[in-house]
């Protein structure tokens, strides 16, 4: 399963939230020897700097591996082999943001020269000019070679009916933000590049009469070959503590969503809808919203769930967006405990001697969605299967370093996840040793903006830090009570 379909079943799931009113747990060794025959190639039984950035440069020379001569990040690689990889022909929205700030990042921690990183983040703008779009978005698949739009898919011929997917154009702006940061003369070009990448496109206003029909929500996106609009996915992204998210933080700071979609957002659905656990909560009234502010309990802790129970729904914002910065009691504090909550379910609940669980590759081929079912909302939810993800270890980094680090050297030492050239291969079948002969654009860059967080606290962050994120955002994070 590749990531869109991922994103179109979640989607699907979603409806029901707008349709209705280590240090302490060290990893231990498997019990079986890895069958994979890899060796361990990074372990230094350490966590210095200097082994964090040479996992930095591995990372980004899988993105450079990825990334055509047009100038777009592919959407994975196939690293197995000895020889050069061969990129996948297509690419998304959120494939080219991860290659922009990876970019930036690479140059921000003196990976590669200055005029290197200008050079390449020029490129792919240029790239991304060429590009075809639709109401001031891009489509959900282009052609990593000349850009253009795919209307079948590469691997079986199937039909692509083009798309202008929500949370990938959010992952896209975010890489233009950030380039336009790193590279102040692509600034004018950004800028132009944006100017028609109106929020409100997706925003379904709030009507107290029907929020059925009217939720304040963002729709999971819009196929354009109809009249007008387009026609719209069936459902709205409606879950708060999910990667969409990002898009609702781009609307609000940018103006062209309304500070009161942040409060229509669902922390759980609300008490008697069928979700994974009867929530426990209160309702507040939030600048003239009242707003359910519901939790879950999963061994003991309160916390804010996700859609999935996915590390990188939860996690993957706050690479960008200071939350738990900007809301310490409430984002920060949900945040730790969702990490608390990942490692002792690889650790203590599935005893796997592992943990951190993600959507990712399958590491037997295909694609597939993990998580700890417990704090997803979803009834039937993302289970571990005995696969762990590596970048869902990078994401904890913030809250629980130690853990997370010793998490990474152990899937290194056990199972050889790591490779010298192109980084942590994407997941781990820790029950039968399997490890992934892929990396994805996605998850590498997750890995490499966590990477760049834990060496350069806030390289990536400043776009997210002033203008509007600032006046706008800000504000409604410092406003958040979270029940827990």
């Amino acid at each position: 399963m590749n990531r869109r379909r991922f994103l179109a079943a979640t989607g699907t799931a979603l409806a029901a939230t707008s349709l209705t009113p280590a240090a302490a747990h060290a990893a231990t060794p498997p019990a079986a020897p890895s069958p994979s025959g890899r060796p361990s190639s990074s372990y230094r039984g350490g966590s210095s700097p200097a082994v964090l950035r040479e996992w930095f440069a591995a990372t980004y020379r899988s993105v450079m591996a990825m990334t055509s001569d047009f100038g777009l990040a592919a959407d994975k690689i196939d690293v197995s082999g000895s020889g050069t990889p061969v990129p996948s022909p297509q690419t998304s929205p959120t494939n080219i943001g991860c290659g922009l700030w990876s970019t930036a990042a690479a140059g921000g921690l003196g990976v590669i020269s200055a005029a290197t990183m200008r050079e390449r983040l020029a490129h792919t703008v240029s790239a991304v000019e060429k590009l075809e779009r639709a109401h001031g978005f891009w489509f959900n698949w282009y052609d990593i070679h000349d850009g253009s739009v795919l209307t079948s898919w590469p691997e079986t011929g199937d039909t692509v009916r083009p798309f202008l997917s929500t949370v990938d154009n959010a992952w896209l702006v975010t890489g233009l933000r950030i380039a336009a940061y790193a590279s102040p003369e692509l600034r004018p070009r950004v800028a132009a590049l944006l100017a028609d990448a109106d929020w409100s496109y997706y925003y379904t206003p709030y009507d107290p009469s029907d929020p059925v029909a009217g939720p304040g929500q963002l729709r999971g996106g819009f196929w354009p070959d109809k009249p007008g609009k387009g026609e719209p996915t069936g459902h709205h992204y409606g879950a708060l503590n999910t990667e969409p998210r990002m898009a609702s933080y781009l609307g609000i700071a940018d103006g062209s969503l309304p500070t009161e979609h942040y409060w229509h957002l669902f922390r759980t659905l609300l008490p008697g809808m069928g979700q994974q656990q009867e929530p426990e909560g209160a309702y507040a009234t939030i600048d003239g919203v009242k707003v359910w502010e519901g939790h879950y309990t999963y061994r003991g802790r309160k916390v804010v769930p996700t859609w999935g129970g996915s590390m990188f729904e939860a996690l993957m914002v706050p690479l960008f967006v200071p939350e738990p910065e900007w809301s310490p009691h409430s984002w920060g504090l949900t945040h730790r405990r969702y990490v608390r909550s990942q490692i002792e379910d690889g650790l203590d609940q599935q005893k796997y001697g592992y943990w951190g669980f993600s959507p990712a590759s399958i590491p037997a081929g295909g694609y597939d969605v993990y998580g700890v079912d417990e704090i997803g909302m979803q009834q039937d939810g993302y289970f571990p299967g005995g696969v762990v993800t590596p970048h869902a270890s990078f994401l904890a980094l913030p809250q629980a370093p130690a853990e997370a680090l010793a998490n990474l050297h152990a899937l290194d030492r056990d199972f050889g996840a790591y490779d010298d050239r192109y980084g942590f291969r994407d997941s781990v079948d820790v029950k039968t040793g399997r490890v992934s002969d892929f990396v994805l654009a996605l998850d590498q860059g997750m890995i490499a903006a966590a990477l760049a967080q834990q060496l350069r606290p806030g390289l990536l962050q400043v776009p997210f830090r002033t203008g509007g994120f600032r006046s706008r955002v800000r504000p409604l994070l410092a406003k958040e009570r979270f029940s827990i």
